[in-house]
């Protein structure tokens, strides 16, 4: 099993959201479709901009709690250095 740590964003440069999670793809849909109460369903925050994959969940919980603590600056360079352009990702993990 996989485990993932991504970044969410609310337009280019907008409002930011890090979260891990087993299953991606299933993860993005409830952000898109605002299926869970919470911070990225107030702020329509939905666009997959960043992820990166870590084998055990303390892996990925251990860089989530990292890349939260940054300051936003370095948070854009990580997702600038794989995605310069802000593309939604989501449509890359359908089949």
């Amino acid at each position: 099993m996989s485990f993932f740590v991504y970044i969410l964003a609310s337009q280019h440069y907008g409002t930011l959201y890090i979260g891990s999670t087993n299953d991606l793809a299933r993860r993005v849909w409830e952000h898109k479709t605002r299926a869970v109460p919470g911070f990225t369903k107030k702020y329509r925050v939905d666009h997959l901009v960043w992820f990166e994959t870590h084998e055990t969940l303390e892996g990925a919980l251990i860089r989530e709690r990292q890349i939260k603590r940054w300051k936003r600056d370095w948070k854009i360079n990580l997702i600038e250095a794989q995605n310069p352009h802000w593309v939604d990702l989501y449509p890359t993990l359908l089949p």
